[in-house]
This record gives C-alpha cells, sequence and structure tokens, in this order.
C-alpha cells in the first residue's frame, strides 16, 4: 500500500497546527506536504508590538523547519488547484512553476486585508496583516517624526506628526495604542520637538473592539482616552489623498500616515476554486469538509465553518478558531484513514486578550472581565503559552523594554511600493514594480 500524501497550503494557524498535529498523529505513516510563501509561521497577534518597537521581528516568526518534525516544508505561492485530478500548483520564490498530486488537501490559506471602495485608499494607505507591513510601518513612524522634528513649516509638522488608523477592532485598537506611547518615547528623546505627535482611531462603528464583550470595549476605551488617542467611533473615511484624509463627517486632517485595519477577506485562492462560498469564504460542513469533495478540507479564515453553538452562523475569523480548526482537521483526515473517528467543530469560548502596551490590556478568559496590571499579566501568559516557541526570547524583549528605552532607527528594508493595500499576500514583500 502507498503512502498516502497530505498536502496542506498556508502556514498561517489553522496549516501550521494541522501539519503540526497530524505528524505527531501518522508517525511517519503519511507524506505530509506544507506548501507556504513564507518558510515560517507568523504569530499575529503580537505583531503590533513589531511595529512599535518593542518585540524584534524574528520573535515571532516561527521557523517551519525544525518546529515540524516529519512535515516537507515547501516555500511556494499556490496559485492554482486542480480538484478534479487532484494537483496543486505553486509558484517557487524564483519563479519555477510546479505541480504537486494529493490524497488529501488541507486549504488553510488564509486572508488579506479587506479593500473598500473609496477613492485614493488603495494608493495611500497600507494595511497590517504581515511581517512586511509592519516593518515598513515602524520605519514610517520613525521616519514621519525625524521628517517632523526637522521641518520649518508647522502645517507640515502636525500633518507628519498625525497618524490615522482605520478600523477599531482588535488590531486596530492595539495598533493605536502602543502606536501612541511609541510616538511619545520618539518625541521626548528629541528636545527640540514641540508638539505632541496626534494618534486617530476611527471606526463605524458604535463603539471600539465591536466584536468583543463591552466591558473589554469600556476598558480599551478608558486606555486610548488617557493616552490621548482620539478615538472617532461613527466616523470613516471619505477619500484619502498624499497630503491627508477627508473624514465621512467632512473634516479633512492632513496627515502622511493611513493605517488601514477595518478587517480582512478570504484569500483570493478561494474565489478562483469555483466552489460554493459564504461570504467569500468556502463552504464546509461541521467536520470541516468540502462537499462534493470528500477528500478537501477547509479551515481557519478561508472557511466558513458552521458554528455549532450558534446555529446558522459561521466562526468568525480568529486566531482562536483557526487553531481548533486545524488541530480538528488533522484528526478528521487520520479518521479518513480508519484511525479514530471524525470529530464535528465544536467550540467553547475560552476569552480574548487585547494589549494595549505599557502596562494596560483588557481580557476576560472564561467570561471573567479582567483590566490592568492583572489583564497584563494575563495576556502575556496567554501570548507566551500559544507561541510555539521563542518564548525566552519574547520574555526577555518584554523585560528589557520595561527597563531600556526602544532603539529608534529605520532602516528602510520595506520600501512603500512593497506593501501595497492591494497585495493577495501581504506576508511577502510585493517586488518594486510588480504588483
Amino acid at each position: 500500500m502507498t503512502t498516502p500524501r497530505v498536502v496542506i497550503v498556508g502556514a498561517g494557524f489553522a496549516g501550521y497546527h494541522a501539519a503540526r498535529r497530524l505528524s505527531r498523529i501518522a508517525r511517519g505513516r503519511a507524506e505530509i506536504t506544507l506548501i507556504s510563501s513564507t518558510d515560517y509561521f507568523l504569530y499575529l497577534p503580537l505583531l503590533p508590538e513589531v511595529a512599535a518597537g518593542v518585540l524584534e521581528p524574528t520573535r515571532i516568526t516561527v521557523p517551519l523547519t525544525g518546529t515540524l518534525p516529519g512535515v516537507r516544508v515547501i516555500v511556494g505561492e499556490v496559485d492554482r488547484v486542480d480538484l478534479r485530478a487532484r494537483q496543486v500548483g505553486f509558484t517557487r520564490p524564483e519563479g519555477d512553476r510546479e505541480q504537486l498530486g494529493y490524497d488529501r488537501l488541507v486549504l488553510s490559506v488564509g486572508s488579506v486585508n479587506k479593500l473598500l471602495p473609496i477613492p485614493g485608499v488603495t494608493e495611500h494607505a497600507h494595511g497590517f496583516r504581515g511581517m512586511p507591513e509592519a516593518v515598513f510601518l515602524h520605519d514610517h513612524v520613525v521616519r514621519q517624526v525625524e521628517l517632523a522634528d526637522t521641518a520649518t513649516d508647522q502645517r507640515e509638522r502636525a500633518a507628519r506628526s498625525t497618524f490615522v488608523v482605520v478600523g477599531a477592532g482588535y488590531t486596530g485598537t492595539e495598533v493605536a495604542a502602543h502606536g501612541q506611547l511609541f510616538t511619545d518615547r520618539l518625541a521626548a528623546q528629541r528636545p527640540g520637538f514641540d508638539i505632541r505627535p496626534r494618534w486617530m482611531l476611527l471606526d463605524v462603528a458604535d463603539r471600539v473592539l465591536p466584536e468583543l464583550a463591552e466591558r473589554m470595549s469600556v476598558t480599551a476605551q478608558r486606555v486610548l482616552d488617557e493616552r490621548g488617542v482620539d478615538v472617532r467611533m461613527g466616523t470613516s473615511v471619505k477619500e484619502a489623498t498624499a497630503d491627508g484624509v477627508r473624514l465621512s463627517d467632512g473634516e479633512y486632517v492632513p496627515t502622511r500616515s493611513l493605517i488601514w485595519c477595518v478587517g480582512v477577506r478570504p484569500d483570493p485562492l478561494v474565489a478562483d476554486l469555483g466552489l460554493p462560498t459564504e461570504r467569500g469564504r468556502l463552504t464546509v460542513d461541521e467536520f470541516l469538509g468540502v462537499p462534493g469533495f470528500p477528500e478537501v478540507y477547509a479551515c481557519g479564515d478561508a472557511a466558513a465553518v458552521p458554528d455549532l453553538t450558534r446555529p446558522g452562523q459561521v466562526t468568525p475569523m480568529t486566531a482562536q478558531h483557526a487553531e481548533r480548526q486545524g488541530k480538528l482537521v488533522a484528526h478528521n483526515i487520520a479518521a479518513s484513514y480508519g484511525q479514530g473517528r471524525r470529530r464535528p467543530y465544536r467550540h467553547h469560548d475560552l476569552g480574548f486578550v487585547v494589549d494595549l502596551g505599557g502596562r494596560d490590556a483588557a481580557a476576560n478568559p472564561l467570561q471573567v472581565p479582567l483590566s490592568g496590571l492583572l489583564a497584563k499579566a494575563v495576556t502575556r501568559g496567554y501570548h507566551l503559552f500559544a507561541l510555539p516557541s521563542n518564548r525566552a526570547r519574547v520574555g526577555v524583549d518584554w523585560l528589557l523594554d520595561a527597563v531600556l528605552s526602544r532603539p529608534a532607527v529605520q532602516l528602510g528594508l520595506v520600501p512603500a511600493n512593497a506593501v501595497p493595500l492591494e497585495s493577495e499576500s501581504p506576508e511577502v514583500p510585493t517586488r518594486v514594480g510588480v504588483r
């Protein structure tokens, strides 16, 4: 009997944990191949701390080779799936095209920046979904403060010191909270800097963190207010230009920084499959199988997984769900070969954590609302537990940030045109001149 080949597309929370769990279950009885556009798993929840200079980029990038024993890792961009022939086509980093057959396929391609038809946004805004965008944002913020410090025109100083974040969800709230602390530190290092950097947080919702418990929203709002972040609920961007943004209430805000955190959409590969979708996500059953193709599974942000705890709805696009679904896919694939029984996806909400920088956080572990230092301890403890590796290095960075000043330099490794908002692969910098 030939060894079954399982191909996993995507190394996000769902794909990484599917490969990790399946390798432990299979123990060499299956050929497991993971195809990813990067050679690492990115721990997304800590990305705002990279942009703010708290953590080094390598701290939250977990290498695939070495942490996934028994898994063959292929670095490449999957751009074609032939479901009838059971073939996956992909392009290597240097342009070589290849294809690979499979007996079981896991589609865990994740998501990209959500776009809205607002004039100027795709040209002048930058998203926050991958490491290149975080590295760019860190450099960009430092650059704007440096340019503001040397500008002689007061209006230019104010514009370069203004940072507009659109989207007050999990990511946008953390970016704005960490960003205000970061720029305050940058300004304090410059004795002649006579204006305080201004951060704005916009959202059409009626409160920050609208997808989380209201008590967490209240905590986050209080911290943002105390920091001086200009929070505008019920407000969004009507038009963006190179010199500023026009808000939906008519106000024009001069700025050189528009950070787009309005949400995500499934990877475009999902639409190319020609299969039924729900709000752009691939339709699957409660066992994470694709109807009509029993050998194909989907999980994470790319899949519309039925929420058995809320009949008629699908699970949200969160890392917590993606990780659990990835682990379940591994079990159900093993069950398809007679090892155990397949199980439906049913989750229990363990709560959420939001790191607001400094000593502040909001958390509700097991639905117990927490704030302040206790929430901070729970939040960092959760992240250390969830990280597959690099825990000691992350802990050391946190300790150093608490007792030392942060380095404030721009390395210029990621230019603005390498991280376009409409990129279909935000985890990989776009080659200059290629979109």
